[in-house]
C-alpha cells in the first residue's frame, strides 16, 4: 500500500509519501518522498486568533505542490493532518475549504492528545534497544503547542498538548535577537506552567528515556553535534548528554540574526523563531531530570514523527 501524510503545523508543512509492508505484523515504512515547506501558517493566530491571508496563500502553494507529488507517485490513500494553528484559528474553514479544493480530501483539525499519540508512534522508530520496561518521554516540539506523550513500546499512558511552541513564543514575548534576560525569563515562565499542566496528566517521574522530535529539537542536535550541514542521518537516533543539548540551547538562544543565518545546518525558516524554541527544549530537557531525579541524562533525537504516525494510521 503507498500513502500519502500531510501534517500541516504552525510553522511548516510536510508530506510523506511511503510504501507500508506488514513485516511479521509489524508495520514498516519504506519512504518515496518526504519534503518540507516553512510557510509559517501560524503567522499572528496567536494575536489575532485568525490566519492570515498572507499565510493561507503559501499554504496553499505548497498544498498544489504536493497535491502533483501525490499524482505522480499513484498514491492510495492520503491523509492531511492540521494542527495547532487551525486549531487556534476563527476562519478555519477557509483553510478546510481551499485545502480540500487543492488535495481532494478534508483536512483533519485534530486534538493536542491525537497529535501526541501520532508522533509517539512515529518516534519511537528512532529509539533503538527500547524494552517493555522502558516508559518513554516523546516530546514533539511545535511552532505553536508541544506536544507530551508517555508511552512503552506497546502502549500509551498519558499524553498532554500544551500551547507553548517556536513560533507562538516568540510573536508573544521575544523583540529581539538575541533576547534580553527579561524575554527569556518570560518564555521560560510560560513554559514552566505549561509543564506543570503536562506533570498533572502525564507521570514524568516514570521517564526512562527522552526523545525529541520536529525541527527545533533536530536543529538543536545539529548544533550540539557540531555540525557544518544538515545531515538528518547522523541526526535521527542521535544520543547526547543533556548538559551539551543544554549548551547548544543557550548558545542558539545567546546568537544574533545573522548568526544563526550563517549556520550551516540552519533552515532559512527557523533563523527568527529559533530562540524561543530552544529556550522551549532546553526548559523541558531540565523539568524532565528534574523529575527524574536526574535519572534522565541523555536526550535521543528523532527524525521520524507525527508524519510517520500519520502515514501509519492510514495502513492500519
Amino acid at each position: 500500500m503507498r500513502v500519502a501524510a500531510i501534517d500541516c503545523g504552525t510553522n511548516s508543512i510536510r508530506l510523506l509519501i511511503a510504501d507500508v509492508k506488514d513485516k511479521d505484523g509489524h508495520l514498516e515504512l519504506k519512504d518515496r518522498v518526504r519534503e518540507m515547506r516553512i510557510v509559517r501558517l501560524g503567522q499572528g493566530v496567536d494575536a489575532t486568533g485568525w490566519l492570515a491571508e498572507a499565510a493561507l496563500e503559501r499554504t496553499f502553494a505548497a498544498a498544489e505542490e504536493y497535491a502533483r507529488l501525490i499524482t505522480t507517485h499513484k498514491v492510495d490513500a492520503v491523509r492531511f493532518v492540521a494542527t495547532s494553528a487551525t486549531r487556534d484559528a476563527g476562519n478555519r474553514q477557509v483553510f478546510v475549504d481551499g485545502i480540500r479544493s487543492r488535495l481532494g480530501v478534508t483536512p483533519e483539525v485534530v486534538s493536542g492528545d491525537e497529535e501526541a499519540v501520532l508522533s509517539f508512534r512515529g518516534a519511537l522508530n528512532a529509539a533503538a534497544g527500547l524494552t517493555p520496561e522502558d516508559r518513554v518521554l516523546v516530546v514533539d516540539l511545535g511552532g505553536g503547542s508541544t506536544e507530551c506523550v508517555l508511552g512503552s513500546p506497546d502502549h500509551v499512558i498519558a499524553a498532554r498538548s500544551v500551547d507553548v511552541g517556536c513560533v507562538r513564543m516568540t510573536e508573544r514575548h521575544l523583540g529581539s535577537n538575541p533576547p534580553t534576560e527579561e524575554q527569556q525569563r518570560l518564555v521560560l515562565r510560560d513554559v514552566d506552567e505549561a509543564m506543570d499542566t503536562v506533570a498533572r496528566t502525564v507521570p514524568l517521574e516514570l521517564t526512562t528515556r527522552l526523545v525529541g522530535v520536529a525541527g527545533t529539537v533536530t536543529t538543536v542536535s545539529a548544533m550540539a553535534m557540531g555540525l557544518s550541514r544538515y545531515d538528518e542521518d547522523r541526526i535521527n537516533g542521535s544520543v547526547l548528554g543533556s548538559d551539551v543539548v543544554i549548551r547548544a540551547c543557550r548558545d542558539l538562544t545567546g546568537m544574533t540574526r545573522e548568526e544563526r543565518a550563517e549556520l550551516g545546518f540552519m533552515h532559512e525558516g527557523r533563523v527568527d523563531v529559533i530562540g524561543a524554541g530552544a529556550l522551549v527544549w532546553r526548559r523541558i530537557i531540565e523539568r524532565v531530570s528534574d523529575a527524574t531525579n536526574g535519572r534522565v541524562s541523555t536526550v535521543t533525537a528523532s527524525e521520524h514523527d507525527i508524519l510517520d504516525g500519520i502515514a501509519l494510521s492510514l495502513a492500519a
